[in-house]
C-alpha cells in the first residue's frame, strides 16, 4: 500500500501504535472537522480506507515519520 507524504504526516500525528487504534482516532478527529474542512475530510476518509486493507503486520512496518 502506497501513502503519500501527506498521509503519512496525517498518519503520524493521530498514530496510537496499532492500525485499528488509528482508525478510531481518524473517525473522532473527524466529528471536529467543521463542514468546510473538507480536504482534510477526503484525506482521513482515505487513509482510513487504505488502512482497512492493510493487515496489522503491513501496518507495522510503515515508518513514521515520513523521511
Amino acid at each position: 500500500m502506497n501513502f503519500n507524504h501527506e498521509e503519512l504526516t496525517l498518519m503520524m500525528l493521530y498514530n496510537t501504535g496499532t492500525r485499528m487504534g488509528l482508525i478510531h482516532e481518524l473517525r473522532l478527529m473527524q466529528c471536529y472537522l467543521m463542514p468546510d474542512e473538507t480536504a482534510l475530510r477526503e484525506l482521513s476518509e482515505g487513509v482510513i480506507e487504505k488502512l482497512k486493507l492493510l493487515t496489522d503486520a503491513e501496518f507495522g512496518e510503515l515508518e513514521f515519520p515520513p523521511d
